[in-house]
């Protein structure tokens, strides 16, 4: 096994530049770590390059793999450089930017603004999947979609739900707006989302803030309705993914009552 392991070693040290930002964007390449996200990435028609993985790994997930256009062997030490994981699983695929299809008629959104933790932002991809959500918008100075920490967190959601980039959140709350959807801001200061049905009912985008300041005054303004969830116990206030998750499934339920 030595000389392919070696082959695939040498390869890898190409594949890891796709951890900057700028070599993914000039490349249009981004990393999928784990199974999840490689059986994810492997769903999407040409979107998998090549796969590299360990031996044990290629054993253990040798049906996953199957469709797989190029397996690359390499050791746990190269595994290990390309996966940002204190665990790596020995599957890391390098993947073709994805072409999100915009659906025409969206009865769930969410809407990030200036969300910059890559593991926030994956989790609220990932909790809008689950949710049933028809897109996910990353807005203004949010985090790249193609983060390593962002993709992982997504645990391969990012390849089932769209995912669209606007660096203006107004522009996203207007689009929204134009296509019919009630726009809700998730903030402290709102009305109690608990006691929303009659708005959650209806095609609804949701408008979360920066994990630090929140929503700005002015992009908040612009929403149709400011909703809370309430407090009950001791803590300040919820983490953005976590807030995400109540209010993202609050409008489902809703909305197949």
């Amino acid at each position: 096994m030595t000389p392919p392991l070696s082959a695939g070693n040498a390869r890898v040290k190409e594949a890891r530049k796709l951890s900057r930002r700028s070599e993914r964007s000039e490349r249009r390449l981004f990393l999928a770590d784990g199974p999840k996200a490689v059986e994810g990435a492997l769903s999407v028609p040409d979107c998998v390059v090549e796969v590299f993985s360990t031996p044990a790994a290629s054993e253990q997930y040798a049906a996953l793999l199957a469709p797989a256009p190029t397996v690359t062997l390499v050791d746990d030490r190269a595994i290990g450089g390309l996966s940002d994981s204190v665990t790596p699983a020995g599957l890391v695929a390098v993947c073709r930017f994805l072409e999100p299809v915009v659906p025409e008629s969206p009865r769930l959104v969410a809407i990030c603004a200036d969300v910059r933790d890559p593991g926030n932002a994956g989790t609220v991809i990932r909790c809008a999947d689950a949710a049933g959500a028809d897109l996910v918008v990353l807005a203004g100075d949010s985090v790249d979609l193609y983060n390593p920490k962002t993709i992982r967190a997504s645990v391969g959601s990012i390849f089932h739900l769209p995912v669209v980039v606007e660096r203006d959140p107004a522009a996203a709350v207007a689009a929204a707006q134009a296509d019919g959807l009630t726009v809700l801001a998730a903030d402290m200061d709102g009305d109690d989302l608990f006691g929303a049905d009659d708005v959650l009912a209806k095609p609804t985008a949701w408008l979360f803030g920066n994990e630090a300041w929140g929503i700005p005054t002015g992009l908040r303004d612009l929403a149709d309705r400011v909703v809370s969830i309430p407090i009950y116990g001791r803590a300040e206030s919820l983490n953005l993914s976590t807030a995400a998750a109540v209010c993202l499934y609050a409008s489902a339920r809703a909305q197949r009552a």
